[in-house]
């Protein structure tokens, strides 16, 4: 990177693309002050500004000593820019109280394509869009012209945008070989759409904004990662089956684990997200929002926890950072004085859908360590469990919250799933379980990658719409990839049923072939269980699923190594196609196909009534897993029946002969 000074105007270049401009004719920063209307419901949040007052600032004097560069902007703020090698950063100092907005703008071109910004599910490139970044529930249905969406807003305020994510991460990566980061936890809004800047928005003066450059994007996905953290490998013995989603207690559960191996399903873990025990609410079953064992519906658990281990079965519970007001924990929170409170010290309730929880205050040391160690290490992990669902994080709330560190939850708001992931890490860790337990978190932030184990999609709903349904957790891991975070998976089959939205067995199917391809295979019955479709109804279902599985095991030498490079370089294990194929600019605007390391690629089929399917695939020589036939670079059509998501390895590939092993035992 180059830093050009003429007086009291800079470029910054990236060899011969401009980065930034700081000139009378183009200013770099804008500043100003406005108001917000925020409004929660059950994690949705409608937000609205009224900006009072917006002015470029320009540079009034300019001062370089030792190789940085010290701006004074009008007396409203200096900049300090430092460049070293491949890396400037510029650091930020608020000399005017007042201001309580901040508008950085990026040169940009017409072709230029950007990535990254969190995980986002509808929309891989930002460019022609913008993009608030605030944690919330992702919203059901997200599409506005759709049913679903419209019912969801008018019942629950719920419908949500292409935008709405779990994990909003101010960070993207432009096809200029260069990753933009921007160190604020405050709400941001990142406008990819004029065709010669990009603008960042910030409600804060920023603390800094890192550029790092590299010459390829394989090497940019290492700095970025090196700089953010990397996400530790998974355990063994995920690779070593399916993670059985059911709930419904003991006998329930348990006996539909033994139907599963029954049909030769390979199971690696059973996940009872209802360990805890469960309410019923109009959304559907919820669960008792009190991390311990339900004595009821899971007696002797413990023991059983200790039979499954014997057999090779892992157990997985559920957990989330906030507790019911009817349960023990709660109780016993409240006498320690561990949660958030009200600015007049009564208690402050949060509603999650027709109950009521306090929330964890996670910036009280005391009330981090309660929790870790008296919930997290006592009742879930001292009792052999070997993984959970650590949900949400995304709910805190904005009006009349006090938090112990005296900060304004509009700054923490951002901020708390990465405390919510270091509270779990730490007590993995400290137990001495680290890359043995496995948690996986829906919510994210800048931070979240060293303290995430495995990252999941969300709350999809039960359908092949392209904003909510199986499409989206393939632009999810491609977005969360490139923001890095490269571990994720997604529930099969989704999540959501709302409004007469059903899962069918042909979605439940396509889902698991697309599965089969991933870091992780678990299944979810759903908010509905008995509205949707299980494969355990199913004997069809069921030999299908066993067939997907077992491809899974036998890809797990492959998909190990891809998780290894994760863990040490950051490069995910689902990577957009272009990473390898840098020259291809026909890969730059896929979002539906993604490599599997570089010798696999997967173009899920994620339309309904589909018997065959159009891929692309760039320059090399790949071979159909299925059929053994080999093709070429360019678009193809495909035989796609249910059961073979399209998917290619590479001829030259090492692994070649595992990928002709799954060739010999299930090709057609």
């Amino acid at each position: 990177m180059e830093l050009i000074r003429s007086g009291l105007e800079f470029t910054l270049k990236n060899g011969g693309d401009t980065i930034l401009e700081c000139r009378k004719d183009r200013p770099m920063i804008y500043v100003g002050y406005g108001r917000e209307d925020v409004d929660m419901y059950r994690g949705n949040f409608k937000i609205e500004d009224y900006v009072i007052e917006r002015r470029p600032l320009f540079v009034s004097a300019a001062d370089e000593t030792d190789g940085e560069l010290l701006l004074d902007m009008e007396g409203e703020l200096t900049v300090r820019v430092k460049t070293e090698g491949t890396c400037t950063v510029l650091s930020f100092e608020q000399k005017n109280p007042q201001i309580n907005r901040f508008w950085f703008r990026v040169s940009a071109d017409e072709k230029e394509r950007c990535y990254g910004c969190g995980e986002q599910m509808s929309y891989f490139n930002l460019r022609g869009r913008h993009f608030p970044l605030w944690s919330s529930e992702p919203g059901v249905g997200r599409d506005k012209t759709t049913y679903v969406t419209w019912r969801s807003d008018v019942e629950n305020k719920a419908g949500g945008d292409y935008y709405n994510t779990n994990y909003p991460q101010p960070t993207f990566v432009s096809t200029k070989h260069y990753y933009l980061h921007v160190d604020s936890t405050a709400y941001g809004d990142f406008d990819f759409r004029n065709k010669d800047f990009h603008e960042l928005q910030i409600w804060e003066v920023p603390a800094s904004i890192r550029i790092e450059a590299a010459d390829t994007f394989v090497e940019l996905l290492e700095k970025e990662s090196a700089f953010f953290g990397r996400q530790p490998e998974l355990p063994d013995w995920i690779y070593n089956g399916l993670i059985v989603g059911v709930q419904g207690g003991n006998e329930r559960s348990f006996g539909l684990l033994d139907k599963t191996i029954e049909n030769g399903i390979k199971v690696s873990g059973l996940w009872c997200q209802d360990w805890c025990g469960k309410r019923v609410t109009s959304f559907g079953k919820r669960l008792q929002w009190d991390w311990q064992f339900h004595r009821e519906m899971y007696p002797d658990l413990p023991k059983h926890i200790e039979e499954l281990h014997k057999r090779g079965i892992k157990f997985l519970g559920y957990i989330n950072p906030y507790l019911v007001k009817d349960g023990e924990l709660y109780r016993e929170g409240k006498e320690k004085g561990v949660f958030a409170t009200k600015a007049d010290g009564s208690d402050y309730l949060v509603d999650f859908g027709e109950f009521d929880c306090g929330v964890v205050d996670f910036t009280n040391p005391e009330a981090f360590e309660w929790y870790k160690n008296e919930v997290v290490k006592k009742h879930s992990l001292d009792i052999g469990i070997d993984g959970w669902m650590a949900d949400f994080g995304e709910y805190l709330p904005t009006d009349d919250l006090v938090l112990h560190n005296g900060k304004s939850p509009m700054i923490e708001h951002n901020h708390w799933p990465v405390l919510w992931a270091k509270c779990n890490y730490e007590a993995v860790k400290e137990s001495g379980k680290l890359g043995e337990v496995v948690y996986f978190m829906r919510a994210g932030g800048t931070g979240s990658q060293k303290y995430c184990t495995l990252l999941w999609a969300g709350d999809q709903s039960v359908d092949f719409t392209i904003h909510d349904g199986l499409a989206t957790v393939i632009c999810a891991a491609l977005s969360a990839g490139m923001s890095g975070c490269g571990l994720t998976h997604s529930d099969i089959g989704g999540y959501t049923s709302l409004f007469g939205n059903q899962r069918t067995k042909e979605l439940f199917l396509r889902w698991s072939e697309m599965a089969a391809f991933t870091p992780v295979m678990r299944t979810h019955e759903g908010n509905r269980p008995e509205e949707n479709f299980q494969y355990y109804d199913d004997e069809d279902c069921m030999k299908q699923l066993a067939r997907l599985v077992d491809v899974y095991t036998m890809l797990a030498p492959y998909i190990k190594e891809l998780v290894a490079e994760n863990a040490a370089r950051g490069i995910p294990v689902q990577r957009p196609l272009f990473v390898h194929n840098e020259d291809d600019e026909e890969c730059y605007d896929i979002q539906y196909e993604y490599m599997l390391g570089e010798d696999v690629l997967v173009a899920p089929v994620y339309l309904a009534d589909q018997t065959d399917w159009e891929v692309y695939l760039p320059e090399r020589e790949w071979v159909h897993f299925w059929t053994g036939k080999e093709y070429g670079k360019g678009k193809h059509r495909v035989p796609a029946p249910i059961g073979d998501t399209p998917a290619f390895y590479r001829k030259n590939s090492a692994h070649a002969q595992l990928f002709e092993a799954i060739n010999k035992k299930y090709g057609k």
